[in-house]
């Protein structure tokens, strides 16, 4: 054993009995340093949560499925341009434009949304729902997996054509309209129309946590009766199976041509993927974990400053100990050592406990929101223990290079 690996560990029994000597003074002490790192902890973990519940809802879309919207639709930094603000809403001719030219594409589905400018309301009795979403589509919109039913069935494609007052409405929009109540056949108000409902949504995979299902989906050509001043369209296209950025290719090309986009012009639309809308998630929780880490620093700092502090105090308190210690032969390196490792020991203190901060908080956080399934990431746990133990000999650099360098008879002649 090297006799600086022995000054270590003989070191830590003395730094060990140092914070027990003043329990108090070494939690004032490393308070920020628990802070910080409970912060690195605790927002890690929900971050990490986050990021795989988003995920894997945006993935839940499909590996196959494209949206496409007269803007980018999703997660994205900033607000829309003045160009994307002026572009003209898709078309039910320019899905038909996909179905027909794209030998990629499998489904093509039209979603045509009600009036935004108007606060939708659905009434079943005395029961009522606000702020729905009211749209739109056709039959393939279940075929091509974005609707599971609960009870019932979904609309058809020939009942769109005969514009049947029919609905079919999500899991919970079921709930608040009907409890226990079986929804089949009873007759609802929405927005002042009355609509058969003829089935029942599951919740979307693809919800975010804490988002209600409160879906109410018409045939399309009966929202068209509902609403003729209705243009807002967004089109689900699902590509046959290994064929999905061939599909986008065709998509692209088609939808330029039917808008009429010069050839130098960019596109007056936006294609998104599932894969692309998490990386825009990504990009935009890379700015949280970029403020989290500078606050966490602070954090950090404050503690560190008070580590050094109180390791300045400690070196002169224990002046004559370390006069009787370089008098019996202690070389220079093993002073720096003993107070590095007393530094040290006192930092890790404070980040287990800050971990142990964290821990809590990454449970509290499950328990009040069930759907964010928060986790301690490797790396968080990691940078806690690594963070605490850098604050420690930074800080401790300075405290310990004083203790080296006082003078043996000076030191053995302090009071």
């Amino acid at each position: 054993m090297s006799p600086l690996f022995g000054s270590f560990w003989s070191g830590v029994p003395l730094a060990l009995q140092t914070l027990r000597e003043h329990k108090l003074r070494s939690a004032l002490t490393v308070l920020g340093v628990i802070i910080g790192t409970g912060a690195i902890i605790g927002v890690g973990s929900i971050l990490a949560g986050l990021d795989g519940a988003i995920t894997n809802i945006l993935r839940s879309f499909g590996t196959n499925t494209l949206i496409v919207f007269k803007f980018k639709i999703g997660f994205r930094v900033g607000n829309l341009s003045p160009e994307e603000r002026v572009r003209k809403p898709l078309t039910l001719d320019q899905a038909r434009a996909i179905r027909e030219r794209c030998p990629s594409v499998k489904l093509v589905s039209p979603y045509l949304f009600a009036d935004w400018r108007m606060i939708h309301k659905a009434r079943y009795k005395a029961n009522d729902v606000y702020q729905i979403e009211f749209a739109g589509t056709e039959e393939s919109y279940a075929g091509g997996g974005q609707a599971e039913m609960m009870f019932g069935r979904f609309f058809t494609d020939a009942e769109s054509q005969h514009r049947m007052p029919v609905i079919v409405i999500g899991e919970d929009a079921y709930k608040a309209l009907f409890s226990n109540v079986d929804p089949i056949g009873k007759w609802i108000e929405v927005d002042g129309h009355q609509f058969e409902v003829i089935g029942v949504m599951k919740r979307p995979s693809a919800s975010f946590p804490g988002e209600n299902d409160n879906r109410f989906l018409v045939p399309y050509y009966t929202m068209r009766k509902v609403f003729p001043n209705a243009v807002e369209h967004m089109l689900v296209v699902v590509a046959e199976d290994g064929l999905l950025a061939r599909a986008e290719d065709e998509v692209r090309g088609v939808l330029r041509q039917e808008r009429r986009v010069p050839y130098e012009k960019p596109d007056s639309f936006s294609i998104s993927t599932a894969e692309q809308m998490v990386e825009d998630f990504r990009k935009v929780t890379a700015t949280t974990t970029i403020v989290m880490v500078v606050l966490s620093s602070i954090g950090l700092l404050v503690g560190g400053i008070g580590v050094m502090n109180i390791m300045l105090v400690s070196v002169t308190e224990r002046t004559r100990e370390i006069g009787v210690r370089k008098a019996v032969g202690a070389r220079r390196q093993d002073i720096v050592v003993q107070f590095l490792t007393e530094a040290v020991v006192l930092t890790v203190a404070g980040g287990l406990l800050g971990m142990t901060l964290g821990w809590s908080i990454s449970v509290l956080a499950r328990l009040v929101f069930p759907a964010l399934p928060t986790a301690v990431p490797l790396w968080a746990a990691t940078l806690g223990v690594l963070v605490s133990v850098g604050v420690g000999l930074f800080f401790g650099i300075w405290p310990a290079g004083k203790a080296a360098r006082l003078d043996p008879v000076e030191a053995l002649r302090y009071e």
